[in-house]
């Protein structure tokens, strides 16, 4: 799909977007770019703890491979 093709079809999808929250973070990220400010600060706090959440799972060892979940489900 190219550059044009994916615009479009982000352009159309942001047209009927309700949810606040995923906008608010599309904001940051488009604020983010060019910007010498840590975009982390500036992200919901469900979205920081879902973040940190996967980093202790993966330090715990609570992971699985990807080859793993496509085996179990015949992929």
């Amino acid at each position: 799909m190219g550059h044009n093709a994916i615009k479009l079809e982000l352009i159309e999808w942001l047209t009927k977007l309700e949810d606040t929250e995923t906008l608010n973070y599309l904001k940051i990220v488009k604020d983010s770019k060019g910007s010498e400010n840590d975009w982390w600060h500036e992200l919901p706090n469900a979205v920081k703890d879902g973040i940190q959440r996967g980093i202790n799972d993966i330090a715990d060892g609570r992971i699985v491979s990807h080859n793993d979940v496509k085996m179990k489900y015949g992929l």
